[in-house]
Order: structure tokens, then C-alpha cells, then sequence
């Protein structure tokens, strides 16, 4: 199995490469297509799918460009 990388957008999602489970508090896992090389999660709380990005950030006017380091 590869590593997953964690990729933060900016102005965006979180990007996620490789085959993650997601679960919510109660354990519950996030349907996530098999065949999906990355996933995209919100940050930003304006996803009519959360907890996955819909692209609402683009015309909600989210702003954050997170730097490591």
C-alpha cells in the first residue's frame, strides 16, 4: 500500500491521494468509490455533500492558503 498524501488546497478542499477509509464519529464509513485515486473533503462547511468537496467554495467566497513551515 502507498502512503497517502494529504494536500491543502488553496482556497479549496483538502485533496487526498490514495485509498483512504473515512468514518464519522459514530464509526460509520463514508461511501467512497473504489476506483477513486483521490478525494476531495471540505473545509470550508458549504458542501451539500459533506464531509466531500462540491466545489460551493468557489462561489462562497472561501479564502485560506495554509503554509507549512
Amino acid at each position: 500500500m502507498s502512503d497517502v498524501k494529504i494536500s491543502v488546497r488553496d482556497n479549496g478542499p483538502f485533496l487526498v491521494e490514495e485509498k483512504v477509509t473515512l468514518v464519522n464519529g459514530e464509526g460509520n464509513e463514508f461511501p467512497i468509490d473504489p476506483n477513486k485515486l483521490a478525494i476531495a473533503l471540505c473545509r470550508y462547511g458549504h458542501s451539500a455533500n459533506r464531509a466531500f468537496c462540491n466545489g460551493a467554495h468557489k462561489a462562497c467566497g472561501f479564502e485560506s492558503a495554509e503554509r507549512a513551515g
